[in-house]
C-alpha cells in the first residue's frame, strides 16, 4: 500500500508523487494515470529520493478534468500545483484578449472567469445556482436572459478536490464588507455632466503634486464639512474652519496644485464599513481592484451609491480644475490565502521563491506575480477601468518596484491612448522579489520607462537626511549637510554636469520631502534637531518645501505639509486612527503665514516656466550654479525675457551673497517675506541672505 501519498501536477506532462514515509517501490505494479477519458501513456518513473517521485507523461497533461493516479489497488487524485507557474501554462490558458467579469445590460447579463484548474464552475445568483461552460483557454462563461440589476453574485468553483464559493475578482460592485459581488447598471452611477466637464488638462512638465488621504482631509471636527471623512466631504465647496479660513476642497482649489492624488479608493480590508469610525487605514491592503471602498461612503450597504458617489468627488475636484491621481496597489493583496485570486487558481497569481515558498518582498505576505499573462491582464484591465468609467488622469504605483518592466510599458502605451495627458508616478525600490534585475520596474531601470516619473529619494535625504537613520541630517537641517548634491537636485536629476545623474529627463524626478510614509517633515525635524528653538524648524521645513518646489522635475507635497502637520511623532500611522491622521484646520488657520508662502511659490512656479524645464537639454542651457560662500547655494535661471536667481541658506547667521549679473534685481519672494511681489529692488550686486532664508531675486530684460 503507498503510504500517506499526495499527487501534483508540476509541469505540462510531469506528475510529482510525494510520501510522508519511505516507500520500497516495485515497477512490477501497473502505474495508469486515468481521467474520463484514454488513459495517459507514461514514459519514464524517476526517484527523486526514498519519498518522492517523478512521473513523466507521454503527452501534454490536460487540466479540464480531475486525474487519478493508479497503482494496483490504489486511487489517488492529482492535483495541478507548479504546473499553473509554468511557461507552458500561461501560453496555453492565456485569455488576454476575454473580456471578464460581469457585463450587464437590461435584456442580458454575462459573466466570465478565468479559472483553468477548475473541474467545475457555477454561477450563484442569490440562490439559484446555473453550470458554467468551460472554454479551451480556462474562461467559463454563461449569459443570463432578463434584468439582473443589483442581483447578488459569486462563483462555486470546484478545484484542488474542494468547493469554494468566490466571489468576482472583476466585480464592479460589492455588498458592505465585500461579502458579495452585484450586478451594477454602471450607466445609473454617472453624476449629470460627469462626462462632459471641461477641466484643465494638465500636461506633465505643468504637473504639481498634493496627496491626500480621503478621510484625512475632512474627519477633522473643525472641517467645516458636513460629509466628514467621506466622498462627498471633498465635494463640498466654500467650507471654512471656525476662524473662516478655507478649508477643504476649496483650500485645495486655492493652494494651488494641479494634482489631487488620493491614497487608495479601491476596496480595501481591516476598516468596518458598517462602523468606519471604530477602525482606520491608509488602504494599502487591496480587495476587489474594480470597486470603489465602501466606507467612504455614506452607506456602504447601497453598492451603486458608492460608485456614484466617488464619481462626485471625481467630478468636483475637476471642476476645481485639479486633475485626480489615484495610488494602486498591484503589488500583493490582503491575505493571498483568502482572496478571490488564490481560491479560483491556485498558486498562479502569486510570486514563489525557487524552494516552493512564497515570495515577500513586498514585506505583505505576497508578491503578485505582475509578469504572467493574466496577472497582467488583471491589472491592465483595472487601469482601463478607472481611466474610462472613473475618468482618472493618473495613477501611483505602490511598491512599483516590485512590478516588472513589461507591464509597466504596456500601461504606459494604454495611457497614451487617452486624448488627456495621464500621470503615472511610482516607488521604485528595489525589492528582494524573484524577478531579474532589469525586469524590476525599479530606478535603475529608468531608461526603460521614460514615460513614468519615480520618487526620488535621493532628493529627500539630501534635504532632511537618510530616512532610515535618524540621527543623519541633510541641507537644510544640517548647516549646508550634502551641499555637494544640490546643484543634481535643482536640475532634476538628470544633468550630467554635476555627476551622479540617476534620470533621463527631469520629468522622471518626483522631488520630494515628505509623504504619507515615515515621519512628516515637521516631526523629523523635531527628532533631528532637538536643540534648536521651533522657529528655526520651521525656517528649515520652509528651505526644504521651497526647494521641492523650485526644482526641475515634478514637485509633491503631502497633505498639510505647507502648514508643519505633525502626526504626533508617529513614524507608521497606516493604522493610527484619525486622532493622529486628521488634517487640522485649526493649525492650518494658525499657520496662515506659510500656507500664503507655499501658495506664492506654486504661483511662481506656475507663472514661469523656467522652474519647469521639459529636458536635461533645456536644463544645460538654462540653468547655472552661482558662486556663494559655503554653505550657502545659489543658482540662476536664464531665460529669453527674465532671468531668476535663487539663493538658500542653510546657517542660523545672516551671510553676504553676490547677484552674478549687473542689473536691476527684484528680491521677488523669501521665506522672511512670503506674499509675491517685489520686496525691494538693487542696482548693486552685493547683498545680503537672512538665517534660514531661501529667497528669489528676478531682473527682467524687456
Amino acid at each position: 500500500m503507498m503510504t500517506n501519498p499526495t499527487s501534483w501536477i508540476d509541469g505540462r506532462n510531469t506528475i510529482t508523487i510525494e510520501f510522508k514515509d519511505h516507500v520500497s517501490w516495485s515497477e512490477t505494479k501497473p502505474i495508469i494515470i486515468h481521467a474520463a477519458g484514454p488513459c495517459l501513456a507514461i514514459q519514464s518513473i524517476d526517484w527523486i529520493n526514498p519519498k518522492t517521485a517523478i512521473i513523466t507523461t507521454k503527452k501534454n497533461i490536460s487540466l479540464d478534468q480531475q486525474l487519478y493516479l493508479e497503482w494496483g489497488e490504489d486511487k489517488l487524485p492529482i492535483y495541478p500545483r507548479e504546473v499553473v507557474r509554468t511557461a507552458w501554462f500561461d501560453q496555453t490558458y492565456n485569455a488576454m484578449d476575454e473580456q471578464l467579469g460581469c457585463v450587464y445590460s437590461p435584456e442580458k447579463t454575462s459573466f466570465s472567469v478565468w479559472a483553468p484548474t477548475a473541474i467545475q464552475m457555477d454561477l450563484v445568483l442569490e440562490n439559484d445556482r446555473i453550470a458554467m461552460t468551460r472554454k479551451s483557454n480556462g474562461v467559463w462563461h454563461t449569459i443570463i436572459t432578463g434584468d439582473l440589476k443589483n442581483v447578488l453574485y459569486h462563483f462555486a468553483v470546484t478545484v484542488l478536490g474542494e468547493e469554494k464559493h468566490v466571489n468576482d475578482p472583476y466585480a464592479k460592485g460589492m455588498t458592505a464588507n465585500s461579502t458579495r459581488s452585484v450586478v451594477l447598471d454602471l450607466e445609473a452611477s454617472d453624476p449629470t455632466g460627469f462626462r462632459t466637464i471641461d477641466y484643465p488638462k494638465i500636461s506633465k512638465q505643468d504637473a504639481i503634486i498634493y496627496e491626500l488621504h480621503i478621510r484625512d482631509a475632512t474627519s477633522s471636527a473643525e472641517s467645516g464639512v458636513q460629509h466628514k471623512g467621506k466622498f462627498l466631504g471633498l465635494t463640498e465647496k466654500n467650507t471654512k474652519s471656525p476662524e473662516g479660513f478655507s478649508s477643504g476642497l476649496s483650500y485645495i482649489k486655492e493652494l494651488g496644485c494641479t494634482h489631487v492624488q488620493l491614497l487608495p479608493v479601491q476596496d480595501f480590508a481591516r476598516v468596518n464599513e458598517l462602523k468606519p469610525k471604530e477602525s482606520y487605514n491608509w488602504g494599502y491592503d487591496p480587495l476587489f481592484y474594480f470597486v470603489p471602498e465602501g466606507s467612504y461612503a455614506t452607506d456602504a450597504n447601497q453598492p451603486l451609491l458608492r460608485v456614484h458617489e466617488c464619481k462626485r468627488m471625481i467630478q468636483a475636484i475637476h471642476q476645481e480644475g485639479m486633475s485626480v491621481i489615484l495610488d494602486v496597489v498591484y503589488n500583493h493583496v490582503f491575505c493571498y490565502e483568502e482572496s478571490a485570486l488564490e481560491k479560483l487558481v491556485p498558486g498562479y497569481y502569486f510570486r514563489y521563491r525557487e524552494d516552493g515558498s512564497i515570495s515577500n518582498g513586498t514585506g505583505t505576505g505576497n508578491d503578485l506575480a505582475t509578469e504572467r499573462n493574466m496577472v497582467r491582464k488583471l491589472i491592465l484591465d483595472a487601469i482601463d477601468y478607472w481611466l474610462t468609467e472613473y475618468q482618472i488622469d493618473g495613477f501611483r504605483f505602490d511598491l512599483m518596484g516590485a512590478m516588472d518592466v513589461e507591464t509597466m510599458q504596456n500601461i504606459c502605451s494604454r495611457c497614451l491612448q487617452e486624448e488627456r495627458p495621464i500621470l503615472l508616478l511610482g516607488e521604485g525600490w528595489d525589492l528582494e522579489t524573484p524577478l531579474l534585475p532589469e525586469q524590476k520596474a525599479t530606478i535603475s531601470q529608468s531608461e526603460q520607462l521614460l514615460d513614468v516619473s519615480y520618487f526620488n529619494d535621493y532628493f529627500r535625504d539630501s534635504l532632511k537626511g537618510n530616512l532610515f537613520h535618524m540621527e543623519d541630517k541633510g541641507y537644510v537641517n544640517g548647516n549646508g549637510h550634502y551641499i555637494e548634491r544640490l546643484p543634481q537636485l535643482v536640475a532634476g536629476s538628470c544633468d550630467k554636469r554635476f555627476g551622479g545623474k540617476i534620470f533621463s529627463n527631469p520629468l522622471q524626478s518626483i522631488n520630494y520631502v515628505e509623504c504619507h510614509d515615515n515621519h512628516t517633515l515637521s516631526d523629523r525635524l523635531m527628532l533631528s534637531n532637538p536643540d534648536a528653538t521651533e522657529e528655526s524648524r520651521k525656517r528649515m521645513h520652509q528651505l526644504a518645501t521651497g526647494i521641492t518646489i523650485l526644482s526641475q522635475g515634478i514637485p509633491f507635497l503631502h497633505a498639510g505639509q505647507e502648514f508643519f502637520r505633525t502626526k504626533l511623532g508617529e513614524e507608521n500611522s497606516y493604522l493610527s486612527g484619525d486622532y493622529v491622521n486628521q488634517m487640522n484646520w485649526l493649525q492650518r488657520s494658525k499657520e496662515d503665514e506659510n500656507v500664503w508662502w507655499v501658495r506664492s511659490l506654486i504661483l511662481l512656479r506656475k507663472t514661469y516656466s523656467l522652474f519647469r524645464l521639459r529636458s536635461a537639454k533645456e536644463i544645460q542651457k538654462r540653468l547655472h550654479i552661482v558662486a556663494a560662500p559655503n554653505p550657502v547655494f545659489g543658482y540662476m535661471l536664464v531665460g529669453e525675457d527674465d532671468d531668476f536667481v535663487i539663493f538658500a541658506n542653510p546657517l542660523n547667521s545672516v551671510m553676504k551673497i553676490e547677484i552674478p549679473a549687473p542689473g536691476r534685481w527684484e528680491k521677488l519672494i523669501s521665506n522672511h517675506a512670503s506674499y509675491i511681489s517685489p520686496i525691494c529692488s538693487m542696482l548693486q550686486t552685493s547683498t545680503e541672505i537672512g538665517a534660514y532664508e531661501l529667497a528669489i531675486w528676478k531682473k527682467s530684460r524687456v
